[in-house]
C-alpha cells in the first residue's frame, strides 16, 4: 500500500527543479549523454535516480539533466549544499566521459535541427508524441534549461489566492532571471531568448501555451473546464492514443498540478550557480506570499486582472528584462508602489527585495550576496551580453561560457567582466 500524500498548505514546503546542459569539456558542444550519466549512478537506464534529498531526472532532450528535490523541502536556503553536491557528483561522472555541466537557459551555439536527440528510454512514447505533433527540433523544445518552482495549496480557497498572486508576478520574472541572450552564436538583443522561443513552440495548437499568462480562473472546476478541457480537445485529433492527455500538456508560464496540489512556475531561466537560482526563488516566493497575504492589495482586486495587460508586459520583459519600463500605475500599486507613475522592472525588483528580504536576516548570506549581484550588476543575461560584446566570435563564446561552467562547479557568481 502506498503512503498517502501529506496535505501541504500555502508556503509550507517547496519543490525546486534545476535543468542543466551536458556539454563536451573541450569544445562545449552539446553532449547527448544524460542516459549514460544516470546509468552510471543507478546501474540501469532509468528516468529517475534518487540521491538523498536530490533526484536526478531526464528531460526530453538527451543533453539535458534535471536535478530536483526528492520531496517537498520545508526551507529553501539549506538546499544550496545538496544541489551543489549533486552538480559536482554529475561532473565527476562526466569527467572521464569528456563532459561537464553547463548552466544558462540556452546553449549559445547549438543547432537544434542537427544536434537534437530525444530521450530513448522509459517514457519515450511521450517524447515521441510531442516530436510527432510539434517537431521538437527547434530551440523552444531542444534548447532550453529552466528552473521550476512548485508551490503547494490546499483546496479551492488557497488555490485561488495562489493563482491570482502568481499571475501578477509572472510578467516580471524575466527581469530577475533572464539568462539566455545568445542564439546560434549571436547576441540577439533579446535578453530571454528561451522564453521568446518557449512562447511560440506550440503554435500548431495555440491553446497549449495560450498567452503564457494563465487565464483568470480561481477554482479547480473552472480551471479544468476553461483550460484543461480545451487543451485535451485540441490535442485529441493529433494524439489518438491519448498519450498527452495529462496536466503537464499545459505549457502556460504557471500550470496547476492538481495531481500533486501545487502550482508550477516555469518561466525562470536557470542561473550560473545554485545559490543564484535559490536566491531568485526566495525573491519570487516572498513576493507571491506577500500578495497572498494581501500586503498591498486584496485578493479580489488581484483576481480582476485580465490576461492582455499582463501578457503585454511579459512580452516586453522577455526582450528587455530588468530594463523594461513599467508605466502602468495600477500595476505598480499591486506591489506597494502606489503614486509611482513609472519605473523599470529592475527598480521594481529592488523595491520588492529590499522591503521583503534584504533589509532583514531572512535570507542566508550566500543567497543574499547572489541576489544583490543580480540587482546591482543585472540579470545573468545582461552580464553575459556585456562580457561577450555585440558580435562575439566562437573563441569569445567558448571563453565566457567556460567561465560559466566554472561558476556552477565552484559556486561562484558570474561577474560579467
Amino acid at each position: 500500500m502506498s503512503t498517502p500524500r501529506q496535505a501541504l498548505h500555502l508556503f509550507e514546503a517547496f519543490g525546486v527543479e534545476l535543468e542543466y546542459m551536458i556539454v563536451r569539456a573541450g569544445t562545449l558542444d552539446v553532449m547527448p549523454a544524460c542516459d549514460e550519466v544516470i546509468r552510471a549512478a543507478a546501474g540501469s537506464y532509468v528516468s529517475d535516480y534518487e540521491a538523498g534529498e536530490i533526484t536526478w531526472s531526464n528531460e526530453l532532450a538527451l543533453h539535458v539533466v534535471e536535478l530536483k528535490t526528492t520531496d517537498p523541502a520545508r526551507a529553501i536556503d539549506p538546499l544550496v549544499e545538496p544541489f551543489t553536491g549533486q552538480v559536482r557528483a554529475i561532473n565527476a561522472i562526466l569527467e572521464p566521459m569528456g563532459g561537464r555541466l553547463m548552466p544558462g537557459a540556452m546553449h549559445p551555439w547549438m543547432d537544434p535541427h542537427a544536434e537534437m536527440r530525444l530521450w530513448p528510454h522509459e517514457y519515450s512514447p511521450t517524447y515521441e508524441a510531442f516530436d510527432r505533433i510539434f517537431s521538437c527540433r527547434g530551440h523552444g523544445w531542444a534548447n532550453l534549461q529552466s528552473t521550476h518552482l512548485n508551490l503547494p495549496f490546499f483546496g479551492d480557497e488557497e488555490f485561488g489566492r495562489l493563482h491570482a498572486a502568481i499571475r501578477l508576478v509572472l510578467p516580471i520574472l524575466p527581469a530577475l532571471a533572464a539568462s539566455s541572450p545568445v542564439v546560434e552564436g549571436r547576441v540577439t538583443g533579446v535578453l530571454d531568448n528561451r522564453l521568446e522561443a518557449y512562447r511560440r513552440n506550440a503554435q500548431r495548437i495555440p491553446s497549449i501555451s495560450g498567452e503564457v499568462i494563465p487565464e483568470a480562473v480561481f477554482t479547480r472546476a473552472a480551471y479544468e473546464h476553461e483550460i484543461l478541457k480545451r487543451l485535451y480537445a485540441d490535442i485529441a485529433p493529433h494524439d489518438p492514443e491519448g498519450v498527452l492527455q495529462h496536466e503537464w500538456l499545459n505549457a502556460r508560464g504557471a500550470i496547476a498540478r492538481f495531481d500533486r496540489d501545487a502550482i508550477e512556475i516555469r518561466v525562470l531561466d536557470v542561473q550560473e550557480t545554485v545559490a543564484a537560482d535559490l536566491a531568485v526563488i526566495r525573491a519570487v516566493v516572498a513576493v507571491v506570499r506577500a500578495l497572498c497575504e494581501q500586503r498591498w492589495c486584496d485578493t479580489r482586486t488581484q483576481m480582476t486582472w485580465p490576461i492582455a495587460p499582463l501578457a503585454d508586459l511579459f512580452v516586453r520583459t522577455v526582450k528587455e528584462a530588468e530594463n523594461t519600463l513599467i508605466a502602468d500605475p495600477s500595476y505598480l500599486e499591486m506591489f506597494g508602489l502606489g503614486g509611482t507613475p513609472r519605473c523599470t522592472a529592475g527598480d521594481l525588483w529592488r523595491h520588492l527585495a529590499e522591503s521583503l528580504l534584504l533589509n532583514s536576516d531572512r535570507l542566508s548570506p550566500d543567497l543574499s550576496s547572489a541576489l544583490r549581484t543580480i540587482l546591482d550588476r543585472g540579470t545573468l543575461a545582461a552580464r553575459l551580453a556585456r562580457a561577450l560584446g555585440s558580435d562575439p566570435d566562437r573563441a569569445n563564446l567558448v571563453r565566457v561560457y567556460r567561465r560559466l561552467c566554472e561558476c556552477l562547479e565552484q559556486g561562484e557568481m558570474f561577474s560579467g567582466a
